[in-house]
């Protein structure tokens, strides 16, 4: 058994469910959140406002799936990304449960 998290921008949320649904994933949770990117060490002097914080509308979902899973979601999620012309990416994590009392 694997635990995956995903996090994107909002925008991709109906993406990331149909990955999923394609990767034989029908039970996840699902949370609204903020994503948050301080850009201070990026600013420069040519910057009106160098201390500016960004913040997006962005989704997390996680879900305990069987570890044969996520190799199709994993290829999905980088195919997905591949054809993103914008800079936002879904990212994906996949950690090893080593004890549960959830049965798949």
């Amino acid at each position: 058994m694997k635990l995956i998290i995903i996090t994107a921008v909002k925008e991709f949320e109906k993406d990331i469910k149909q990955i999923l649904k394609k990767s034989n994933i029908f039970i996840f949770s699902y949370q609204e959140i903020i994503g948050y990117r301080n850009t201070t060490r990026e600013a420069n002097l040519d910057n009106w406002f160098p201390g500016e914080r960004h913040e997006n509308e962005s989704i997390m979902l996680y879900a305990f799936v069987k570890s044969e899973d996520t190799i199709t979601l994993f290829e999905q999620i980088n195919e997905f990304n591949d054809k993103q012309e914008t800079l936002s990416k879904v990212h994906l994590a996949i950690l090893k449960v080593e004890k549960s009392n959830y049965n798949l």
